[in-house]
């Protein structure tokens, strides 16, 4: 090799490095930038006063972020239940099933509706899910559900949990199906011949075959999932109900962690240690991502162990 190759694969290397670097710091600097203009609340509550607090009064110097934390995960699980078993079988379907000009037909309106604002499909919830769940599901579970725990109302105006979760799910769903079409397409085509050659049906083949090979990679599309749906405001904002108490069932109305800084950074600053009380909020739900994409970089790691 040349000396110019050489030097321009060393400065090819390092500005590479560079850029990686860049992108990995640059979520260290957004959580000290948090962390910083969070320590005046930090300074005169408890940490855990704070997460386990039960009372959002900034009037009255009460912030506690429980009931955001427990809105947050009741969405998002909602989301999540709804979302990965009809994804991945739509991925299974289109990536084992689908002949090729279904698929050319499906896969395009499936990565358009990632594309589609959110703010649109918070409408198009309010126009069409909200008054389902007012009017159809919420009486159905008045009456069918009374002894379900989490399904039980006595009464939902159809802006609750049920309502921002089934919003999430069509809004993830673009990413999930996606990328787990992606990684079962990827399972190499000699695992699917050696099974069929000891007498395997497609079922069988798919389900103990191709998807466990692909089990590491399907984990990583849900883990997107999740990172999408966690991060979600504008959508499910405008359904959630917006009320800071902790939900007890899916027909209560709650309030995530980024539609209350959606909804109030700006406005009453006045108030000592708001500002910083929202941006502990942001600090909290960066938190909460990391340690989803943590837990399942582990998932991952022991899944390959395992099928490797």
């Amino acid at each position: 090799m040349s000396l110019r190759r050489r030097i321009l694969e060393m400065i090819a290397g390092k500005t590479m490095l560079v850029a990686t670097l860049f992108s990995s710091l640059l979520v260290v600097a957004i959580a000290i930038a948090l962390y910083m203009r969070s320590r005046p609340l930090f300074a005169s509550k408890s940490l855990l006063g704070i997460v386990f607090g039960n009372t959002w009064q900034p009037s009255a110097g009460l912030f506690g972020m429980k009931p955001f934390i427990i809105g947050t995960i009741w969405v998002t699980a909602v989301a999540m239940i709804i979302a990965v078993p009809l994804c991945i079988l739509a991925a299974i379907y289109l990536a084992e099933y689908a002949s090729p000009r279904t698929r050319a037909i499906i896969k395009p309106l499936v990565d358009l509706l990632a594309g589609v604002p959110s703010v649109v499909y918070g409408l198009w919830a309010v126009l069409v899910i909200v008054p389902f769940i007012a009017n159809i599901l919420g009486p159905y579970a008045q009456v069918h559900w009374k002894h379900i725990p989490f399904l039980f109302t006595e009464y939902t105006t159809g802006f609750n949990v049920l309502a921002g979760g089934m919003v999430l799910a069509i809004m993830v769903s673009p990413v999930i199906i996606s990328v787990a079409e992606e990684v079962l397409k990827a399972v190499p085509a000699d695992l699917r011949d050696v099974s069929y050659a000891l007498g395997a049906t497609r079922l069988e083949t798919i389900t103990r075959v191709v998807v466990k090979k692909a089990m590491p990679g399907l984990v990583a599309a849900v883990v997107l999932g999740v990172s999408r749906a966690l991060g979600e405001t504008m959508a499910v904002l405008m359904v959630v109900g917006n009320v800071a108490a902790s939900p007890k069932s899916v027909f209560d109305a709650a309030y995530p962690l980024p539609a209350l800084i959606a909804n109030n950074y700006g406005e009453m600053m006045s108030i000592p240690l708001y500002d910083s009380a929202l941006l502990c909020s942001a600090l909290i739900l960066l938190v909460i991502v990391l340690f989803f994409n943590i837990l399942a970089q582990v998932v991952l790691a022991r899944s390959a162990r395992r099928l490797g």
